[in-house]
């Protein structure tokens, strides 16, 4: 249609040298997730739900705790403040933040009870644990302690429930999914009402800001199959920078208005 060949226009994405839109350091509250390309291969971001932008971001080979501890220190070291985060409650990662509030992704919590339960759990215990999952966002603390702990007491004989190996000394136990789904529960509570405890934070109990971005980042990228990781990664920084840049020009478009 243009009269030029994929080559030239190859070269032309290669000479596009993208400039960050620049964010003044404020105390903000952040959520931080990563989204992978592939297995093993992705990008941290790290947003601001109040101002609907990207703060920072940073492509990573794996997830672990050091990602988030020096996309951390790189914003404090530019004068940024964690007034607190929201992150998917991967072990390891909450500590890096442990002198600040921090809030578990209620949708995250909801998957690893799929994850376990299924959407439709044959057994009684499962359905309820399921129910009181669903419940889990529109919850009071106190309400949803109380539930969880009656829910336990009601199946705590049935969760100790065994099952014998033929030697009759090795055993696991006999609901493990229903025990694994209560247990990620129990060990969560700290950190899944955080946001009702510090009203004046603003926080959101959901990464939601960050997948919604994700989806369509990924629904961009599906238009160019087949990139080189370099060409992506600009895509992909040009898709995590537009918003901002628009943000900016609309900014100044009331302005001079």
């Amino acid at each position: 249609m243009h009269g030029i060949d994929i080559k030239t226009v190859q070269k032309r994405i290669d000479a596009v040298r993208l400039k960050r839109d620049q964010i003044s350091p404020r105390s903000l509250v952040l959520a931080a997730d990563v989204s992978f390309f592939s297995r093993g291969d992705g990008v941290l971001v790290v947003r601001s739900p109040k101002l609907k932008r990207n703060i920072f971001w940073t492509f990573v080979k794996g997830e672990n705790p050091l990602i988030y501890r020096d996309a951390r220190q790189i914003l404090e070291s530019e004068g940024f403040v964690f007034l607190g985060v929201v992150l998917d409650g991967r072990k390891g990662v909450r500590e890096v933040f442990s002198d600040i509030p921090v809030q578990m992704c209620h949708f995250h919590q909801k998957q690893i009870l799929r994850r376990y339960l299924t959407l439709k759990p044959k057994l009684e215990a499962g359905q309820e644990l399921l129910a009181l999952g669903k419940i889990l966002p529109f919850s009071k603390e106190s309400d949803f302690v109380c539930l969880l702990e009656e829910w336990f007491l009601r199946w705590e004989d049935f969760l100790k429930e065994r099952t014998y190996a033929d030697d009759g000394k090795h055993f696991h136990y006999t609901h493990k999914k229903i025990r694994s789904a209560y247990h990620s529960l129990r060990n969560n509570l700290p950190y899944l009402f955080t946001f009702q405890r510090y009203p004046e934070l603003h926080m959101p109990n959901t990464t939601n800001t960050l997948d919604g971005y994700f989806s369509q980042m990924k629904k961009l990228l599906r238009v160019h199959n087949g990139l080189s990781e370099e060409r992506r990664n600009k895509v992909v920084e040009a898709i995590l920078n537009g918003e901002n840049e628009r943000k900016t020009k609309k900014s100044a478009s009331r302005k001079y208005h």
